[in-house]
């Protein structure tokens, strides 16, 4: 029996809303009625499912209208309407870092623990994962389950569109134009690596590096340890990731590789002697799968180290929209509405 799925997405018109949009089109799910909702944008068009909606004012909006709601429009949005939304009947996921760390929200991948979406009793606030630590969880948990995770140390190469419209434009204009006053970064960004995602805190890590700490403890095991270095790169779109983790038991390249084939959304490519390995410019285009590869497994001082490259789509892909999209499959299968 179909759902009736009546969804408000804020921030419909920016780069994630858009390709929400284009996800839930592509996977054919059924809406009834939607509502784009902005501030700014309010009279602008989105075009879904062949015809044009006219963006609605979020302030005005009645939340009871919808009984799904996608936050796509940062902190700052969802932090003042999130739980109004809630508290007037809706499902609400919000993909900024509002909520994430609140002990009553839960943080949602839903091949990992979507299981928890099955026991929500009533509408309730799902907090969607940074987008660095959705990709990442995604590899390193058939890993955990089988060898067991210790630590892993991971460095990060994050693509300008993590950051919206502006940071694409300004590494557009800095590459072509030659144009290297930055406005959105503090250092230009073409050409240039710039190792700070986010703003820093007291412990001298910034605030991307300790979301990969804190949401890896809270999806996938309190009891691994995480130390993460994150830097953007001159890239349009797609997050690679270096990681090296201590396992708690031996294992092989192989046996590494046979432990990650077959996970739902997650494709190896791994064959040095073909150059095979995954790159953003090469996978991270509309890309629905977590791409690994460049796969190594060493002994140092008796334990076992095991090094990966993971690529996605930051946008389109788990990082964001995919992941969303999911939690709200996840809503209607287990039903929720």
């Amino acid at each position: 029996m179909d759902k009736t799925i009546n969804l408000a997405l804020i921030g419909a018109s920016g780069v994630v809303g858009q390709k929400i949009l284009q996800l839930l089109e592509k996977k054919n799910i059924k809406i009834n009625k939607l509502f784009p909702l902005g501030k700014s944008t309010v009279g602008q068009t989105i075009h879904f499912q062949n015809n044009d909606i006219t963006i609605g004012d979020l302030d005005s909006f009645n939340p009871s209208d919808a009984n799904i709601t996608i936050f796509s429009a940062g902190s700052s949005v969802a932090k003042t309407h999130a739980r109004k939304f809630v508290e007037s009947g809706s499902y609400v996921i919000d993909l900024s870092s509002e909520f994430r760390y609140e002990e009553d929200v839960p943080l949602i991948i839903p091949e990992i623990n979507g299981s928890i979406i099955d026991l929500l009793e009533k509408p309730s606030l799902i907090a969607n994962p940074n987008c660095s630590t959705s990709q990442l969880l995604m590899v390193l948990k058939p890993i955990h389950d089988k060898y067991g995770i210790d630590f892993f140390n991971v460095a990060t190469y994050q693509a300008v569109s993590g950051t919206g419209k502006e940071a694409i434009a300004e590494l557009k204009s800095q590459t072509y134009e030659g144009n290297t006053e930055p406005k959105v970064y503090p250092k230009p960004i073409a050409f240039n690596v710039i190792p700070q995602c986010d703003i820093f805190l007291d412990n001298a890590f910034t605030k991307e590096e300790m979301k990969l700490v804190w949401e890896t403890k809270k999806i996938l095991d309190p009891a691994i340890e995480v130390q993460a270095t994150c830097a953007r790169v001159p890239v349009l779109n797609g997050h690679s990731e270096a990681v090296f983790l201590k396992s708690s038991n031996m294992a092989s390249r192989d046996e590494i590789i046979s432990c990650i084939e077959g996970t739902p959304g997650v494709c190896v490519m791994d064959d040095p002697d073909n150059l095979e390995y995954p790159t953003p410019l090469e996978q991270a285009n509309d890309s629905e799968d977590v791409y690994v590869g460049r796969i190594r497994s060493q002994q140092i001082q008796n334990d076992t180290w095991v090094s990966l490259w993971v690529v996605a789509d930051n946008v389109y892909g788990k990082g964001a929209a995919l992941n969303a999209v999911q939690i709200l499959q996840r809503l209607v299968s287990s039903n929720k509405l």
